[in-house]
């Protein structure tokens, strides 16, 4: 098992810097890892985030809405969306009643990809957490947002 301290040759004046600078460590950590296991599907782990919402929406859905269950706030949504239509993974539908308005919407391509996608990730980042230990992980994360 990690242990920051070792892991940056660090000590820390009390217990809450510790953990906040562990937070910090492990999501880069974990950035790093999905960054590396997206790249030989040429997508980024925000592009695959927008095919999982489109994909669990069922239908096409405003850009407005992607940004709001987006797991990071990217304000680089729309260039994100860009790329994935360039890709051919989304289309961009107009809204009949409001030009304004474009709806987004994942393509067989893009729903092709998340499948392939789901069957290579099994690479379980965290392993070494029991359910209970996952659960209390979450909670305890909840807790300071």
């Amino acid at each position: 098992m990690g242990d920051l301290s070792k892991d940056i040759n660090s000590t820390f004046p009390n217990s809450k810097i510790k953990a906040l600078l562990n937070i910090i460590y492990t999501a880069n950590w974990i950035n790093s890892h999905q960054n590396a296991f997206f790249k030989p599907f040429g997508i980024s782990p925000q592009q695959f985030n927008i095919l999982r919402i489109l994909r669990g929406a069922g239908e096409a859905i405003k850009v407005q809405t992607i940004k709001e269950r987006m797991l990071e706030r990217a304000p680089n949504a729309t260039r994100l969306m860009d790329k994935l239509c360039d890709k051919q993974l989304i289309e961009r539908l107009p809204c009949p009643e409001d030009r304004r308005v474009v709806h987004i919407q994942i393509t067989n391509k893009g729903l092709n990809l998340i499948d392939q996608i789901s069957k290579e990730f099994n690479e379980d980042l965290l392993e070494n957490l029991s359910e209970k230990e996952a659960t209390q992980l979450s909670d305890l994360l909840d807790k300071i947002r």
